[in-house]
């Protein structure tokens, strides 16, 4: 029975095939003669034309595509700018090495960026700032001890830091050419104001009566 089907279905179709095929013929060559008319009756230059034309709308339609696509990508700048930035170094926050400060002689040195050791030329005292130099040239003071206070300790008041501070200079380690100087002591310690700002620290000088005479350091590790 399904094979008697087949034969039936095929047969029906065959004619059926062929009508569409002799049907599709003629309208083919109607189609090619139509299109071949056309060409003909617009002419090379017309149809290179067209072609350009066909191409330029293909180029402007990839275009905003593109550009519509780029639209949704993260530009570089944006990721960059949500990062989080790199922690500081831990350098930043350490007091400069004497090597750090640049090469000597250095003008314009705030006391609270003095080091022990240092030697200054023409040194004054009571002057907001000192010329520091190499020991080994002449100048007329040398930082030869420095204390502390502790950070949370209150202020002790003016006599107690005095006492202090000239306990530090009797304390501090001199070298035997220091015998060879007429010399004074000077004593450096916080004010209330500047204790008050974090200042504690007390300084003693060793300070030639001559002037710039000392051509070396006066204390041992120099």
């Amino acid at each position: 029975m399904l094979s008697t089907q087949g034969t039936r279905l095929r047969g029906a179709a065959g004619p059926a095939v062929r009508r569409l095929r002799a049907e599709a013929g003629p309208r083919a060559r109607r189609l090619g003669q139509t299109v071949r008319t056309t060409v003909l009756r617009l002419g090379p230059a017309r149809v290179a034309a067209a072609v350009a034309a066909v191409v330029v709308l293909g180029l402007v339609a990839w275009w905003l595509t593109s550009l519509a696509a780029s639209k949704h990508e993260p530009t570089a700048g944006a990721a960059s700018a949500a990062a989080p930035s790199a922690p500081a170094s831990a350098e930043a926050s350490t007091p400069p090495s004497p090597a750090a400060r640049g090469a000597l002689p250095l003008e314009g040195v705030n006391p609270m960026d003095f080091q022990l050791g240092d030697c200054f030329k023409d040194f004054d005292a009571s002057a907001p700032t000192a010329t520091v130099v190499a020991c080994s040239s002449g100048h007329s003071a040398q930082l030869i001890a420095v204390d502390r206070y502790g950070a949370d300790d209150a202020y002790p008041g003016r006599d107690p830091l005095k006492q202090k501070a000239l306990d530090t200079c009797k304390s501090a380690p001199l070298t035997d050419k220091s015998a060879s100087y007429d010399f004074s002591y000077k004593l450096a310690y916080p004010s209330a104001s500047s204790w008050n700002s974090g200042d504690r620290r007390v300084d003693c000088y060793f300070v030639a009566d001559g002037g710039n005479v000392i051509k070396e350091s006066l204390i041992p590790r120099l």
